[in-house]
């Protein structure tokens, strides 16, 4: 057992989860629940990265196009690549589409995100 341990704390990991990535499903949320993550992850970290994979992509470009029309965000950053997705081990690798967009804040985004806290708090009453 302490074989398997160490062998885990071992292992290298090639990329590790960025604590500002949103890895985006066109199928478990709507579009709206990532336009409002992605805020709170600017507000947190003054960026985010929107990242999917095949059939999600065009949800990450809708989320992107939101942010960047309503005055929230900027394009800092696009990337496109193709990773080999395997459905199990030892299967041959099926290439997939990937998207990683890199946002950023906009100078009026602090104001933009009080004036949506003022809005939703009247709301409310």
């Amino acid at each position: 057992m302490e074989g398997i341990t160490e062998g885990i704390n071992s292992m290298a990991i090639s990329e590790p989860q960025k604590k500002n990535r949103i890895q985006v499903s066109n199928t478990k949320r709507s579009i709206f629940f990532y336009v409002n993550l992605a805020k709170r992850y600017m507000q947190q970290y003054n960026e985010v990265e929107l990242s999917a994979l095949g059939m999600a992509i065009s949800t990450v470009v809708t989320v992107a196009e939101i942010l960047k029309n309503n005055g929230f965000a900027v394009e800092k950053k696009i990337r496109t690549l193709t990773v080999d997705m395997r459905d199990e081990p030892g299967a041959r690798p099926i290439p997939k589409a990937k998207i990683e967009v890199v946002m950023g804040k906009t100078e009026k985004f602090d104001e933009l995100m009080a004036a949506e806290a003022e809005q939703n708090g009247d709301n409310e009453e």
